[in-house]
């Protein structure tokens, strides 16, 4: 058991909370889905009332070299002020002289946001010297950024080693949801696994057919485990690397006894486009010429009958190409199923996550989680760095 907030004596004291505000802005940097912020508001909340000056820092988006003003943290610093129903004061600089007056000054219950720790690339290599100078601000580090729990950076691990570091609410709940789900599953238990890249999950689907009932496979990744049954995929994308790791991964999951299901059908279509000529198919008539960007209508409704019947649903990556109309049909159909259904749904974040919330079926999931590479590692039974670095109780 690691330490939480809760076994902090915050009285007066100054906490460093490593937030998750990499939130999606459009060209005139105004927030378009502000679900992170508001996923921190009950740590930071509970800090204040607790009477902890508040220290919040995050990344946003990938800054290339140094500091990018289209990466700058005052759209959220606005947001979470009008959030919080307080002044948030933002400084232009997350080390340095300017950001340790603005601490001298804090009084308990304020917020103070630092800047994009990512302008500094010593955030990125962990540098011992730059996580000194973050945790020096504060008397505890409390670590609520699940998404990046996976990255061994100064501000997730650093200045962890430093302070006495604790979990936020956020990076608690995730623990707890996917250390339950993954120890005690209700059964049926079902993995749907989707996106483009099979190489990005093959540790998932290796730890996966030790736990699961079944497994469903969709999105692009679905065409390289489709070629190496022999079929003839036309232009869709294929894994080539993978596909002698598929062929064993079939063979393997046959021999547990685990249920793979791959599409039959599939929305095929002659360039990757919202205006191109689409046609179903079945996954043996693929024109050499198109390509399939969806599952079909047999296919969702094949996965549509093994959510109503699933005890437990853990679902990871889209379907089709969600973003273009055409194709978007069964993530669509299979986001509806799972929220119509009795299962216990876990959505692992990142696309999946943007999908179900543009649908706008988030609350009807069990779970939607915060972090997408850090939710796969998680399945893969890897242990995060970010969450290894915290104290222990």
């Amino acid at each position: 058991m690691k330490l939480t907030v809760r076994d902090l004596d915050l009285a007066g004291k100054g906490v460093f909370v490593r937030a998750d505000f990499n939130v999606p802005l459009d060209e005139n940097g105004v927030i378009t889905d502000d679900t992170r912020i508001q996923a921190a508001l009950p740590t930071i909340n509970y800090l204040r009332q607790n009477g902890a000056k508040v220290i919040l820092a995050s990344h946003l988006g990938r800054p290339k070299n140094g500091v990018d003003p289209q990466l700058r943290l005052d759209p959220v610093a606005q947001r979470l002020s009008e959030l919080l129903g307080i002044p948030v004061k933002k400084v232009a600089e997350c080390i340095g002289p300017e950001v340790n007056a603005a601490v001298e000054q804090l009084q308990p219950g304020q917020v103070l946001l630092l800047e994009n720790l990512r302008f500094h690339p010593e955030e990125k290599k962990n540098d011992p010297e730059f996580a000194q100078e973050l945790a020096s601000l504060a008397d505890y580090y409390v670590n609520d950024a699940f998404g990046t729990a996976h990255r061994a950076h100064a501000s997730t691990v650093g200045v962890a080693r430093l302070l006495p570091a604790a979990a936020g609410f956020l990076l608690e709940r995730e623990i707890n949801v996917l250390e339950r789900a993954l120890a005690e599953p209700k059964r049926p238990f079902v993995v749907i696994l989707g996106g483009k890249k099979v190489a990005d999950k093959i540790g998932v689907i290796r730890n996966m057919l030790t736990k699961v009932d079944m497994l469903l496979i969709g999105g692009g990744m679905s065409y390289t485990f489709l070629k190496a049954q022999g079929y003839e995929v036309g232009q869709s994308v294929v894994d080539t690397e993978s596909l002698d790791f598929a062929k064993e991964m079939l063979a393997l999951a046959q021999e547990r006894g685990v249920k793979v299901i791959l599409p039959e059908d599939v929305v095929a279509a002659d360039a990757f486009a919202a205006d191109a000529r689409t046609q179903v198919v079945s996954i043996d008539e693929i024109p050499a010429a198109w390509q399939g960007l969806d599952i079909g209508p047999k296919t969702s409704a094949r996965f549509t009958e093994v959510v109503q019947e699933a005890g437990l649903v853990i679902w990871n990556g889209p379907l089709g190409v969600f973003e273009l109309d055409p194709f978007a049909q069964g993530t669509k159909v299979l986001a509806e199923a799972l929220a119509n259904s009795s299962a216990e749904s876990i959505i692992g974040g990142g696309d999946t996550a943007a999908a179900v919330a543009l649908l706008g079926l988030s609350d009807r999931m069990s779970h939607v989680s915060t972090g997408g590479g850090a939710t796969l590692e998680f399945l893969e039974g890897k242990v995060l760095p970010g969450i290894a670095a915290l104290t222990d109780k």
